[in-house]
């Protein structure tokens, strides 16, 4: 069905047609002065500079030729030359039964049978993930749905770091540890064993070990620089070694990130990007955009337009080994061969927005890319302590990702310490709720701006935060309950009736149920604005002013008390279509709600 706002922009291009003007200024929003109406075309205003015209009297025009059919209440031009607008609330009723009646809430998926690659995961095998993967993971996987949502089949991407320095760091401790390993040994021509080598926590105390050492230490580290050369020459022992290593990571990260419900269709690495690098640097040399810059090989993308530095992108460096441009780019070729996909999407730290400004500007020269493939470099900020630093552990160090969901988890549950609850429910309804202050404590801030980490804020019960939305879904079920033990049907069944159009919103009510209604037929708009823009905080404003107009209308109305029992209906079929768009909504921020709280 069509969204609300296409609906009333419609008639008000067909009055502006039929006055005499261009369709175009047409376009109806909403009211940035609710309290004299719900909606507003200001296409008058703009219209006037074009016709030369007062904007009131084209205003007067368009409001005389628009069809009095039965969706507006009211519709009033006011000087200089606004149109406001009240809707019929018959109209908004149907409109909201219609909504109860359709697939996801009756909204149109703009993107069905294109393909969108999200690549937004970036944790380095061998180590664990720290509260800095965290933005990319619960970001990026809301994006995923969000589109998802919208109509594209995506591809969410983990592109593990399993193919440069770290690896190589991690080989040479272990082998001045236990140079007598197999893995070692050139000469070694038997199968090598399955077991990994090391365990996990022995990597994660490794890797720092090698990376301080390299630090100091020119050889250690050239001899680092040369077991990943060898690696990705393909030598044959630490192939196995990698493999070993590469699987008790991934079992590991995949554990981690689906705790935090962040999921990947894909979990290749750079070594998955390996084989497409000389083939795409041969089809480079080919075409002439690359070049040999002080031994190494790049490819200018700077632009005449370009007010700021823009280095080439390196292909080789002057040694003949690979990094991060050439694997981003061969990376970008695999995409495109396997699954032609028409967004690739990159949310990663803001502050490599230079490097992949680089990137897409090589592929593009290239034409490894086409102009109908967008690409789209989503930088996210950083999650900061109350100092408005980046956020570290008390003395100083970076803090895991499970460490941070636990401690957020645990406050939860001391708030919850005096619930009537058995230990087992509270568990769960504080893993969940946890999880929820903590995703929503970030999801809720413009992808691109840092925010501070405060636990005591994101786990209120009250305000903008996760807790708060749960808890409104919370009480909407706990109605339901209730009108299900007063009128004998349980609760699926209520929701059947409303699905399927038995149970009907009604019209009238107060000014609460107007505004809540209002809020609800504006879904499609807010997750069409949400897809368009990669915003999931749009989601987040969405659905913290649906709670708020919810219990606004809930504090003003006796819904269970209500003795006309068709009313009482028709504010069953309002609430349980609540509860319907805040789950789809939820779901959209990978978010779960608990049945009680």
């Amino acid at each position: 069905m069509k969204a609300l706002l296409d609906i009333l922009s419609e008639k008000f291009e067909n009055a502006f047609e039929k006055a005499g003007y261009s369709r175009e200024f047409g376009k109806c929003v909403v009211s940035n002065r609710p309290d004299l109406c719900e909606f507003q075309c200001n296409g008058a205003m703009a219209g006037a500079k074009t016709y030369k015209k007062a904007p009131i009297m084209i205003a007067n025009e368009v409001v005389a030729a628009l069809e009095n059919d039965g969706v507006f209440k009211s519709v009033e031009a006011i000087a200089p030359g606004f149109i406001n607008i009240i809707l019929d609330d018959n109209f908004l009723t149907g409109y909201l039964n219609e909504m109860s009646v359709s697939e996801k809430h009756g909204y149109e998926p703009a993107a069905v049978g294109k393909t969108a690659v999200i690549d937004y995961g970036g944790a380095n095998v061998a180590k664990p993930l720290h509260v800095g993967h965290l933005r990319p993971a619960i970001i990026g996987e809301s994006v995923k749905r969000i589109l998802a949502f919208d109509g594209y089949k995506t591809i969410g991407d983990a592109h593990l770091g399993d193919w440069g320095t770290p690896i190589g760091l991690i080989f040479t401790e272990m082998q001045a540890r236990n140079p007598s390993l197999v893995y070692f040994d050139e000469n070694y021509t038997g199968e090598y064993p399955d077991e990994c080598p090391v365990t996990l926590k022995e990597l994660e105390e490794i890797y720092p070990f090698a990376s301080a050492k390299s630090k100091e230490d020119e050889e250690y580290r050239a001899k680092a620089r040369q077991a990943v050369f060898e690696l990705q020459q393909g030598r044959r022992g630490y192939r196995a070694l990698w493999e070993r290593i590469m699987d008790i990571s991934k079992a590991d990260l995949k554990k981690n990130y689906g705790s935090l419900n962040v999921y990947f269709e894909l979990w290749y690495g750079e070594s998955d990007a390996d084989p497409y690098i000389m083939p795409m640097i041969e089809d480079m040399k080919k075409k002439g955009i690359a070049r040999i810059s002080e031994g190494a090989l790049v490819v200018d993308v700077k632009e005449e337009t370009d007010n700021k530095e823009m280095p080439p992108c390196m292909l080789l460096k002057s040694d003949g080994a690979v990094g991060y441009d050439s694997t981003d780019l061969a990376t970008i070729v695999q995409r495109m061969k396997d699954f032609a996909p028409k967004k690739i999407i990159y949310v990663v730290d803001k502050r490599q927005g230079l490097h992949f400004e680089q990137v897409f500007r090589a592929v593009r020269k290239a034409g490894i890319v086409g102009d109908d493939t967008e690409l789209f470099f989503l930088g996210n900020g950083t999650m900061n302590g109350k100092d408005g630093k980046p956020f570290k552990t008390r003395d100083g160090g970076v803090l895991r990702l499970e460490a941070l969901v636990r401690d957020v988890s645990d406050h939860v549950a001391e708030k919850m310490a005096d619930r009537e609850l058995s230990a087992e429910e509270k568990d769960e309804i504080a893993r969940k709720v946890g999880l929820a202050a903590l995703k929503y404590g970030d999801l809720s801030n413009a992808a691109t701006k840092d925010y501070i980490f405060d636990i005591d804020k994101f786990t209120s019960f009250e305000g903008n935060t996760g807790p708060y939305i749960l808890y409104t879904m919370v009480r909407i079920k706990s109605i339901l309950e209730k009108y299900s033990s007063v009128t004998g049907t349980s609760t699926d069944k209520v929701r059947v009736s409303v699905d399927k159009g038995e149970i009907k919103m009604t019209a009238g009510g107060n000014d609460s149920e107007k505004k809540l209604k209002l809020q609800l037929g504006l879904f499609s708009e807010n997750i069409h604005q949400a897809s368009a823009e990669l915003a999931p905080h749009k989601v987040c404003t969405y659905i913290f002013e649906l709670s708020n107009l919810f219990n606004s209308f809930y504090h003003e109305n006796k819904i269970i008390a209500e003795e006309n029992e068709e009313k009482r209906k028709g504010w069953i079929a309002l609430i349980v279509l609540t509860l319907k768009v805040l789950e789809s909504c939820i779901d959209l921020l990978a978010i779960e709600a608990p049945e009680k709280m």
